[in-house]
C-alpha cells in the first residue's frame, strides 16, 4: 500500500505543468560538435582544450540516458551515436521535439547574454507551444544606455525610465553582480551625484570600439535600487557559474547586510542556482520573508546526483520559498533535462518520505505543486 502511494505521487509529479522561472533561449542555428560539447561545461568560460571530455561528466551521462529516447535513440546511446542523431535533426527540430516534452507552461527567459544567437521569448513560446516571458538583465540595460546618453548626469533618470518602460511587459529583473565583483559590496542606494560621477568615470574608459562591461558597484547598486523601487521581482545569480566569478564571493550569506535593509524588503529577492551554497540560501529563505531560492543550473550538471541536491534544498527553506528552474542555455536538451531530473528527484526524495510515513501523500502533492508551479505564479503574478 505504501509503495502504491509513492507511485501515485510520482505520477502526480509527472503531470505538474512547471514554471521554469529562470532560463535562456535554445540555439537559433545549427553548429558543430565542439559547440555542443562546450555547452556541457559551465565552469570553463573559454574553449575546452579537450571538448570530448564533456561527455564524461554527470551531465554528459544524463543527456545520453534521458534525452536519447526522445530523439529516437536507445537510452544510454553512445556519445558518437548521439551526436550523429543530433546533427541529422538540427537545432530547430530538437527544440520542437524536446521543449514541449519538458512539461513547462511558462518560461521566464533571461535575454541578457548573446541574445541574437538564441531564441527570443516569443520564439521560445512558438517552439514549445507554451508561454514565455522576458527577464531584464540590469547590467545589459546599463551597458546599452552608457553609449546613448549625452551627459553622465542623465544616466540615473534615463536608466529609471528605460527600466520602468520595460517593467510594463517584463516579468522580473536580474543582476549578475556575482560576476561583477561578488556580494561583499556596499549595496546601499547611491546618491545622484555619486551615480553621475560613476557614469562619467565609466564613459571616460570607453573607446569607440569597446563593448561596455559594467563593473562599477555604484552603478550596479543604482540599477538594483531602480528595480526595487518598481517592486520588480529581482533575481541574483548565486554560486555555481563560469570561472569569470570568484565562487567564494558568490556565497549568498554575503548579501545579509543588503537583505536587512528596508529597500531590499520592497521586492521579492530570488536566489538563482545557489549550489554549492544551497544550505546558506535555505537559511536566507527562512530568515527573510521576501527571499526565495532554487537549485537550477546545478540540477543538470549534477545529473544522477541531482536528487541529493534537491533533498538538501528541502532541508531548511520554507516550501513556499523554493522554485523550479533549469537555467538551460543553448542545447534544448538542457531545457528538457532540467525538468526531467527535477521530476525524478522530487519523486525519489519525497516519495521515500511518503513510503516511510514521514510525509503524507497529500502534503507531498501540495509541496510539489508549490515548488513546481504555485510559488512562481505568486511571485511573478502569472495568474
Amino acid at each position: 500500500m505504501v509503495d502504491l502511494m509513492s507511485e501515485e505521487f510520482g505520477e502526480f509529479v509527472e503531470n505538474i505543468k512547471l514554471i521554469d522561472h529562470h532560463v535562456h533561449g535554445t540555439y537559433r542555428a545549427d553548429g558543430d560538435e565542439v559547440r555542443f560539447q562546450n555547452a556541457l561545461n559551465e565552469g570553463n568560460s573559454g574553449l575546452l582544450a579537450q571538448p570530448h571530455e564533456s561527455y564524461d561528466s554527470q551531465l554528459g551521462f544524463a543527456i545520453r540516458r534521458w534525452c536519447a529516447e526522445p530523439l529516437g535513440l536507445g537510452k544510454h546511446a553512445t556519445a558518437s551515436d548521439y551526436w550523429t542523431r543530433r546533427a541529422e535533426l538540427g537545432e530547430g527540430e530538437i527544440s520542437r521535439l524536446l521543449l514541449p516534452k519538458a512539461g513547462v507552461s511558462d518560461w521566464l527567459v533571461d535575454t541578457g547574454f548573446k541574445s541574437d544567437e538564441y531564441l527570443s521569448p516569443a520564439e521560445m513560446a512558438t517552439a514549445s507551444g507554451n508561454a514565455a516571458h522576458e527577464v531584464v538583465r540590469l547590467e545589459v540595460l546599463a551597458e546599452a544606455l552608457i553609449r546613448e546618453i549625452a551627459s553622465p548626469s542623465e544616466y540615473e533618470l534615463a536608466f529609471a525610465e528605460k527600466l520602468s518602460d520595460l517593467a510594463n511587459t517584463a516579468t522580473a529583473a536580474k543582476t549578475v553582480l556575482a560576476y561583477r565583483g561578488g556580494f561583499a559590496q556596499n549595496l546601499t542606494k547611491p546618491t545622484s551625484p555619486q551615480v553621475a560621477a560613476a557614469a562619467a568615470s565609466w564613459q571616460d574608459t570607453l573607446s569607440g570600439t569597446d563593448t561596455p562591461r559594467l563593473t562599477d558597484i555604484t552603478l550596479i547598486a543604482s540599477g538594483i535600487h531602480a528595480a526595487l523601487s518598481l517592486k520588480m521581482p529581482l533575481q541574483f545569480h548565486v554560486g555555481f557559474g563560469d570561472r569569470d566569478l570568484d565562487l567564494n564571493l558568490a556565497n549568498p550569506s554575503l548579501l545579509m547586510p543588503f537583505l536587512r535593509t528596508a529597500e531590499a524588503a520592497q521586492s521579492s529577492i530570488l536566489l538563482l542556482h545557489c549550489y554549492p551554497y544551497e544550505r546558506e540560501a535555505g537559511f536566507l529563505a527562512q530568515a527573510f520573508d521576501n527571499v526565495y531560492m532554487d537549485v537550477g543550473l546545478a540540477l543538470n550538471f549534477t545529473g544522477a546526483r541531482s536528487r541529493n541536491l534537491i533533498a538538501r534544498s528541502l532541508e531548511t527553506a520554507p516550501f513556499t520559498r523554493i522554485l523550479y528552474s533549469s537555467d538551460a542555455f543553448g542545447p534544448a536538451e538542457l531545457h528538457y533535462l532540467g525538468a526531467r531530473l527535477w521530476r525524478n528527484g522530487m519523486a525519489n526524495v519525497i516519495g521515500d518520505w511518503i513510503d516511510n510515513d514521514d510525509w503524507s501523500l497529500k502534503d507531498g502533492r501540495r509541496v510539489a505543486n508549490l515548488i513546481g508551479r504555485n510559488n512562481a505564479e505568486r511571485v511573478y503574478s502569472l495568474n
